[in-house]
């Protein structure tokens, strides 16, 4: 993946990883915060329901309990009271009443104060070996004789059963005032209520809730009625219904279980008994209702999700599409193109685009003023640096021809005449800087004629130059100061036993041209040939001034630093001038390009 793409990518991506992660995180925490209200709204309408029920509840068991209390009243004073207990009449209206009552009630007895049985209905017999003065029903109607008394569910053991079964009862007990004949009676009448009607009344209550249900209890935290009942006797359900039937009628929130777990207890007393009614409601009940609405919510949350996510989408690649646009116009001009700078999206992306562009536009205004002056400070200084070589060149030769002429060399005088045009016409070259190597040796070639009439023939000169670089670009007026300072410095003084040389050489290496001139003169300290090519105060100048530093500088000014001259000495062994310029074909595209700088060249094996 390229940086550009690695951008694109970086850039869109982070506006969708924060967007993505503030829907996710903004969706998730509504859904929370949703389901949370529902759920604690459903909470509150569990304890609401289960209050309306147990009102309902409590109502009816009131009601069952007003009708006992009716039957007991009855008795009691319509015929207990009314009716000679030994009479026909009181058994006859004590039966009558129970047969009318009987699907209420198991069975309607009455005691005497001693606990002996008087009458009973049904008829039957009273099992042997009962003592029910010691029972609780008997001992609290007995004590407080203006009350009636409920008992705790338990078990029928007074009487004979021919279908020898097992009736549980609620026991009411009232102390009674009767007549036996001609004298009061006193006794306890005990009515036996069918616990059966309350337990079907309470079984279906509980029937229809799941996750709450209710039980009965005195106020004394016995139990009379609780739908776990056999499993709370096997020890397999444990339950708290002494300390919550303590408490006065109300909702008792967040209350912990035996087991750990957090439910609410809503108390109400039942009239008449002092019994309690408690409707237990878990926390972390699970209804239909709840279990749908839970499946809807997360349907809700990741529809929202997928919903917002493509939305993000639209907008991150909104925000980041003019931003990428604006990245890849600044990085093609940075790649050297020229394309228009995007200017677009919002204001602060149109802005920053502006900006840049007209940043682009003073850079590069700026940039074609520094090469124009770059431009002209060249163009004078190859001038400044070409016109102190002719005029020094001249003066040397006319003061040859003036010396021929004196000497009637007329002949000379012609040839060097000849020589100096030929010389000049190059020099001049229709006042262009770059020429072909091959007309700057032609020049070289022209320079060393007129030298050898002047030193007539002391010294010999040798051309070893390839024919392979005559076609390349070279500065001209490079090699006639290089071999002028040979002759004076080199051979020019020498004798000619000595055998006096000059060599040229020229040689194409890969893509690049060496042009030398070695001399076999005397040579140079390592100190001053360290120098020669420095500006400085330390490198040997002679004559007028121009030398090796002159054509070193033009050099370097017209192909670079990395071209240039290379100079080698030993004193009493010569010196060899190595002349180093890249292989740039002589073509008029190329020389162009060299006469106008910053516009670039195609050296040899370019494509």
């Amino acid at each position: 993946m390229s940086m550009k793409k690695r951008k694109v990518s970086d850039i869109q991506s982070v506006i969708m990883t924060v967007l993505s992660l503030m829907t996710v995180i903004t969706s998730i925490s509504m859904g929370l915060l949703l389901y949370n209200r529902y759920e604690l709204a459903m909470r509150q309408n569990e304890v609401r329901n289960t209050q309306n029920l147990m009102e309902s509840t409590v109502n009816s068991m009131e009601q069952y309990l007003k009708n006992m209390r009716q039957i007991s009243d009855t008795v009691t004073y319509n015929i207990i009271q009314a009716f000679d207990v030994s009479s026909p009449e009181f058994n006859q209206q004590l039966s009558f009443l129970y047969d009318f009552n009987k699907d209420k009630i198991q069975s309607i007895a009455l005691y005497d104060m001693e606990g002996n049985l008087i009458v009973a209905e049904p008829v039957t017999l009273q099992k042997d070996g009962i003592e029910v003065l010691w029972q609780s029903w008997f001992e609290n109607a007995a004590e407080e004789i203006e009350n009636m008394h409920f008992s705790t569910p338990h078990m029928q053991n007074l009487f004979q059963d021919d279908a020898k079964s097992y009736h549980w009862v609620i026991s009411l007990s009232r102390a009674v005032d009767g007549i036996d004949g001609d004298r009061p009676e006193n006794g306890i009448l005990l009515v036996d209520m069918k616990y059966s009607f309350i337990e079907e009344m309470m079984n279906q209550v509980n029937d229809q809730n799941r996750g709450r249900y209710y039980y009965v209890c005195d106020g004394e935290g016995n139990l009379i009625y609780h739908p776990y009942a056999n499993e709370i006797s096997n020890g397999l359900f444990e339950e708290d219904f002494s300390i919550v039937c303590s408490n006065e009628d109300g909702v008792y929130k967040n209350l912990r279980s035996p087991s750990g777990d957090k439910q609410t207890a809503i108390v109400s007393t039942i009239s008449y008994t002092g019994w309690k009614m408690v409707g237990i409601v878990k926390q972390d009940i699970r209804t239909d209702s709840r279990e749908q609405f839970r499946i809807y919510m997360v349907i809700v949350v990741i529809m929202l999700i997928m919903m917002l996510l493509l939305v993000n989408r639209i907008v991150s690649k909104r925000i980041s599409s003019p931003i990428l646009k604006l990245d890849a116009s600044v990085r093609a001009y940075e790649a050297g193109e020229k394309p228009d700078i995007y200017i677009g999206g919002s204001y602060e992306i149109r802005h920053l685009g502006k900006s840049v562009q007209h940043s682009y536009e003073e850079i590069e205004r700026l940039m074609k003023e520094i090469v124009k002056q770059q431009n002209e400070r060249r163009k004078s200084e190859l001038a400044a640096l070409q016109s102190q070589i002719n005029p020094h060149f001249l003066y040397n030769t006319l003061e040859s021809i003036t010396w021929m002429v004196e000497a009637n060399k007329n002949q000379d005088a012609v040839f060097m005449i000849s020589e100096l045009a030929k010389l000049f016409r190059i020099s001049l070259s229709r006042g262009k800087t770059i020429i072909s190597i091959e007309d700057e040796l032609n020049h070289c070639k022209n320079y060393m004629n007129i030298q050898k009439y002047r030193y007539k023939e002391r010294f010999v000169t040798e051309y070893d130059v390839s024919k392979e670089v005559y076609p390349f670009c070279t500065v001209k007026l490079i090699l006639q100061p290089i071999l002028e300072n040979a002759i004076y410095y080199g051979v020019g003084n020498m004798d000619e036993d000595d055998q006096p040389k000059i060599t040229v050489k020229g040689w194409k290496d890969d893509t690049d041209i060496y042009l030398s001139v070695a001399d076999n003169g005397m040579g140079m300290r390592h100190e001053d040939v360290e120098n020669i090519l420095k500006d400085n105060q330390k490198g040997p100048k002679h004559g007028s001034g121009v030398g090796l530093i002159n054509v070193h500088t033009r050099i370097q000014l017209m192909f670079g630093n990395k071209y240039g001259l290379i100079v080698e000495s030993e004193p009493d062994e010569g010196t060899t001038v190595t002349i180093h310029l890249p292989a740039v074909p002589y073509t008029k595209e190329n020389c162009e390009a060299l006469e106008t700088p910053g516009k670039p060249t195609r050296n040899e094996g370019e494509s």
